[in-house]
């Protein structure tokens, strides 16, 4: 997993829902651990675009509810903003469900665009991507 040059900013945090934006199977995801996250005791971890993240199942087809599945998250409402001075925001938070740990995507097809920072770090996911911004 690469280093990102731009400061994302951690806005979701351990607990959060999110739109599964391909046809895996899975609608809604709630954020329960994200992976290589350090904190101090007391705070709650948080995620940012192009994280990986463990997530449950909580809205879907039957086979995939109440999994516990990786995930990465590719779209955020908090603004963050890019080495050249532009800042972005998206409409909507949203992940990509992954088969394994190395970043291969469960669905075939995206609804939505992704950042482009997830091009970088997750090379697989950007290959199904059709919107990048």
């Amino acid at each position: 997993m690469l280093a990102l040059k731009s400061k994302i900013p951690k806005a979701l945090p351990h607990g959060a829902y999110l739109v599964a934006c391909d046809n895996s199977g899975a609608k809604m995801l709630k954020l329960i651990s994200v992976i290589g996250c350090k904190t101090v005791k007391g705070r709650i971890p948080a995620g940012g675009i192009g994280d990986l993240i463990l997530a449950a199942v909580k809205k879907g087809k039957v086979g995939m509810r109440k999994q516990v599945v990786f995930a990465v998250i590719v779209r955020q409402k908090k603004e963050f903003r890019r080495p050249d001075g532009m800042r972005v925001s998206f409409e909507d938070n949203a992940a990509v469900v992954l088969k394994d740990k190395k970043g291969s995507p469960k669905g075939t097809l995206y609804k939505g665009p992704i950042a482009k920072e997830i091009v970088k770090r997750w090379p697989m996911v950007a290959k199904v991507a059709s919107v990048i911004v």
